[in-house]
């Protein structure tokens, strides 16, 4: 709860500073599409992790990330703005035939191989975040901007949510079905609270493709070997 405090009052702040530029007689950011929403679906990569984990990681890990944002363009230079918002970010990671022990007490976070025994057919990690998104953007055409080239660089400041793992649809070595039970956990204890990542994003319109680098290491330190989150793919924005 203080993280959450410290970053809802950190953009409280960024908010009332733009706030206060806007009571000068110029253009409202309100009479052009500013990007105040965005919406990201894309998928995710961990880097530095074990091989022993690599392995059994699927090839697509879907994500979604949702943003209020607060747009100010800058006054000598309107091809310019810099925006600051809330959100929640999210991401799932897929394992096929391996469990990720996040309810454990034990020093090391456990990845479980099922390859040789009783398995779900799908299991996953998912952890969610408040972020507070950055960015400084530019707009080839601030007079349209539904249609200009636009791209964007900034940062992502999160506190955790929630993690949890689900397992759904038990079967044996074999591929043979036992039952439909679901199965789910969850704890924080193994991950690191707070997570800042770089970010930018290139298009056209309200359409756009984006990234995002970890700065901070997925898991606490000595729990698991450090890794870092990647995220790629498409961003839609607008009003």
């Amino acid at each position: 709860m203080r993280k959450i405090s410290i970053i809802l009052f950190a953009l409280l702040v960024s908010i009332s500073a733009f706030a206060q530029l806007t009571h000068k007689k110029e253009k409202s950011i309100t009479d052009r599409a500013a990007d105040h929403f965005m919406f990201q679906v894309g998928t995710n990569i961990w880097t530095g992790t074990a091989d022993t984990v690599k392995t059994y990681i699927k090839g697509f890990n879907r994500s979604a990330n949702v943003y209020v944002m607060y747009d100010k363009q800058f006054k000598n230079s309107p091809k310019f703005s810099i925006a600051a918002g809330i959100g929640i970010g999210t991401s799932n990671i897929y394992f096929k035939k391996m469990e990720v022990d996040i309810a454990n007490t034990k020093s090391k976070l456990p990845f479980l191989r099922t390859d040789t025994g009783n398995n779900y057919k799908k299991y996953k990690l998912t952890s969610t975040y408040l972020e507070i998104p950055f960015e400084l953007r530019f707009t080839a055409d601030p007079a349209n901007t539904n249609k200009s080239i636009k791209a964007a660089i900034g940062l992502k400041l999160g506190t955790m949510l929630s993690a949890h793992t689900k397992g759904k649809t038990l079967q044996n070595s074999a591929g043979t079905k036992i039952n439909n039970l679901s199965v789910k956990e969850s704890s924080k204890s193994y991950f690191n609270g707070t997570r800042i990542a770089a970010t930018a994003r290139v298009g056209y319109g309200n359409f756009s493709l984006y990234g995002s680098y970890g700065l901070t290491s997925i898991f606490k330190d000595g729990v698991a070997p450090d890794t870092k989150l990647i995220q790629i793919g498409l961003n839609f924005s607008g009003l």
